[in-house]
């Protein structure tokens, strides 16, 4: 799955290929996404390469090819521009509040799509395809649409959250002060950090003393969910 700007990008580049056979400029590619910098351009580029979706030619500048583009439409956007991942599908890691459950449905595994990798320090591209599914019991969910994220990185060990683990993540669009949450910053990368609402402002902060806490305005940060469990392999 990619965000809508990766998606917007890999479209833009394949359609200025298609009329003119060379790809567009990193400013061009800004102007037409609308973002602040080229940096967060090659972001994007990056992680188009790194899915398979583009192509960086060797010894070529500004040399790009499209590779494929993505099978189903790009990913659902509510009005007002919020990005929404397609990361439950029908009632995939939906849990009924227990006044509708059936008795014998109580004990009933949940099915919970885990969504690729989140970072846990510097941050990496936003939520993936669905690489496969693991089981949990109600009880350790709560009611509502979930779905799991591998942990990369180290900023959040002092909350208990190692690389590696396994985190489970209530689908929601806000949190509380406190709460620790998937976050997606411009609509490009998303990230795992404790929330903290600072007047206007939403600060983005690390459970280790070695990252700095990262400071965004309302419009740059989007809640996708909040943890509420987290697996470990030993």
């Amino acid at each position: 799955m990619l965000t809508k700007k990766q998606s917007d990008l890999l479209r833009f580049i394949h359609e200025r290929l298609k009329e003119t056979g060379v790809p567009p400029s990193f400013d061009e590619m800004k102007d037409a996404l609308d973002l602040r910098s080229k940096s967060g351009i090659h972001r994007l580029i990056l992680a188009l390469e790194e899915r398979g979706f583009i192509r960086r030619l060797p010894n070529r500048a500004r040399a790009l090819e499209v590779l494929r583009l993505p099978e189903s439409a790009t990913p659902r956007v509510a009005r007002g521009g919020k990005f929404s991942p397609s990361v439950i599908e029908g009632a995939l890691g939906r849990v009924r509040p227990m006044a509708e459950r059936a008795e014998s449905d109580v004990d009933q595994q949940v099915a919970v799509p885990v969504m690729g990798r989140i970072a846990a320090g510097t941050p990496i591209s936003a939520l993936q395809n669905r690489s496969h599914t693991i089981s949990l019991p109600p009880d350790l969910l709560g009611a509502g649409e979930h779905f799991a994220l591998e942990v990369r990185g180290d900023s959040m060990i002092d909350a208990g959250i190692l690389d590696g683990d396994i985190v489970v993540v209530k689908k929601q669009d806000s949190a509380d002060t406190g709460d620790i949450v998937v976050a997606l910053i411009d609509d490009e990368e998303a990230t795992l950090k404790r929330l903290r609402k600072r007047g206007a402002s939403i600060a983005l902060e690390a459970a280790n003393p070695a990252y700095e806490t990262r400071i965004f305005g309302p419009d740059r940060v989007r809640i996708q969910g909040r943890l509420v469990s987290l697996l470990r392999k030993y």
